[in-house]
């Protein structure tokens, strides 16, 4: 199948909302793919995209057409968060309280109001970023009170296991942590959570934005 079939084939079958009546945003995760693959994509129906690499995503900033709205969903190196100021229209990687605060110093500095997501090492992995599950809450707090910075939810990567049983608890685990953000904050709205191998349980346990890669575009192919 191509590009284009994947699209509608997606679109055709996630379901219009979670089990929570919200919204499901799907979210094209363009790493190594080309501003034609992509272009292709967003004329097939895809409205997000997202990038991991900061380098990739100046690159092919002005190739990509049809004004989708951009996030970036890898991690970030606080030097190169002045590429992305007034690009980026959601953060999900706000891994660590240095990046947040380097994000609204340099975002206070230009004018402008940076929305991003808390991100959530939800299977605490080694391997990951993100602040702890226990963490939430205090972290949370601190980000609000930081200028030029707007949280609207959370973001996490589960962990990469054929555990089901494990996967749909700690996905039900953290969407218990946004629905109390959410109760106390009415700008908490979304909690980004579900990539091509685990999307589907993501969205049954209540995540309403899923970045999906693979399942848009094929295997991706590295250069070497």
């Amino acid at each position: 199948m191509n590009i284009e079939d994947n699209v509608k084939l997606l679109l055709n079958s996630l379901p219009e909302t979670n089990p929570f009546g919200e919204k499901i945003t799907l979210v094209g995760a363009i790493k190594t793919q080309t501003p034609e693959d992509i272009n292709t994509a967003i004329e097939a129906g895809i409205c997000d995209v997202g990038d991991n690499r900061v380098q990739e995503f100046c690159e092919k900033y002005d190739k990509i057409t049809g004004n989708p709205k951009r996030h970036f969903i890898g991690r970030l190196q606080t030097n190169k968060i002045k590429y992305l100021l007034g690009k980026v229209d959601l953060y999900h990687s706000v891994d660590r309280m240095h990046l947040a605060e380097e994000l609204s110093l340099q975002s206070a500095k230009k004018g402008l109001t940076s929305e991003i997501l808390v991100q959530v090492n939800i299977g605490n992995e080694q391997t990951k970023g993100g602040f702890a599950y226990e963490e939430i809450e205090a972290v949370y707090a601190k980000i609000k009170d930081l200028p030029a910075l707007k949280v609207k939810g959370l973001m996490a990567m589960l962990p990469d296991t054929d555990d089901i049983p494990l996967l749909c608890a700690l996905a039900h685990k953290l969407r218990g942590a946004y629905d109390n953000l959410k109760s106390a904050d009415p700008d908490i709205c979304v909690l980004s959570m579900g990539m091509s191998g685990d999307y589907k349980l993501c969205i049954e346990a209540g995540s309403n934005l899923i970045r999906l890669g693979t399942a848009i575009f094929g295997e991706r192919h590295y250069k070497k």
